[in-house]
């Protein structure tokens, strides 16, 4: 299918792409266009003008500032994958992108763009909330800072308004141990569910779980019963099992992808193996 017609326009900065998207409500900010285009090919987007910002230098830039990782929104999922700065500083991120799409997605997906379509199986969204990330967003008010527990708010939908561009990511660095896992029927293709797990310790002992499920619901979405779980005990094979188990609570959607139940079993294999990788980290 062929998407129905719309106006272009290429800003040479954040400040004119801000301007374009408040002067028309249908307007949408392009990136990688991973995620738009193909749902403007089946007609479940319909903007009158995309306002490309893919190659703004602004929204470039890989850096740590102290012990914070900053991320230009418009920095390419394969760069960060590869560099050798995010797998030192946040090895999460890059375990968490091997498993968006394939390499070709990849190479043109950009990080921002990922957090912004907000997709309730996205990868990148779950590694955000599990870091406890902020994202930084540009709009004719100002810049103003975004937790990621705030940013998702429903499937596809986000916390900025029509004419905010997220901008940088902001994730911090620290000596947490994270593991990353996810079910899928095929190499490449949405998660049936997976789970991010980023754990602290002190003395042999969990002090802080952050643990989070994707494609469980319609955003992606922490896991306290099994963060309760692990706190406070030491990262064994049986403490892996009960906090897997504890995530029986949960409530899938059933759709034609997977019912309710294939879901659990999916989200409990994951979070056992993210936890796995924690544990031998």
């Amino acid at each position: 299918m062929k998407p129905p017609p719309f106006d272009y326009a290429r800003p040479d900065s954040i400040a004119e792409a801000v301007r374009l998207l408040a002067a028309d409500e249908d307007a949408k900010a392009l990136a990688g266009g991973q995620s738009l285009l193909p749902m403007m090919n089946f007609r479940l987007a319909r903007p009158s003008v995309l306002v490309d910002i893919g190659r703004l230098p602004e929204l470039s830039g890989l850096r740590r500032e102290d012990d914070v990782l900053v991320i230009g929104a418009g920095v390419r999922q394969r760069t960060a994958e590869t560099a050798q700065l995010v797998r030192d500083a946040c090895p999460l991120l890059g375990r968490a992108l091997r498993h968006v799409g394939h390499h070709q997605i990849r190479s043109r997906g950009t990080i921002g763009g990922s957090l912004a379509h907000a997709d309730p199986a996205a990868e990148l969204c779950a590694a955000a909330l599990a870091l406890d990330a902020e994202v930084v967003v540009t709009g004719s008010g100002g810049r103003r800072t975004i937790p990621a527990a705030e940013l998702f708010v429903a499937p596809y939908q986000t916390s900025l308004s029509e004419e905010e561009i997220l901008t940088e990511v902001r994730l911090p660095i620290d000596d947490a141990r994270s593991g990353f896992a996810e079910i899928s029927a095929r190499s490449g293709d949405f998660a049936l569910a997976g789970a991010a797990a980023v754990l602290r310790f002190e003395d042999g002992e969990v002090v802080d779980a952050r643990l989070v499920g994707l494609g469980i619901g319609g955003t992606v979405q922490r896991l306290p019963d099994a963060e309760a779980v692990l706190t406070g005990t030491a990262l064994d094979d049986r403490t892996i099992d009960s906090a897997a188990e504890a995530t029986a609570s949960v409530t899938p959607p059933d759709d034609l992808h997977a019912d309710p139940a294939t879901r659990r079993a999916a989200l409990r294999a994951a979070v056992q193996r993210a936890l796995k990788q924690v544990s031998n980290a």
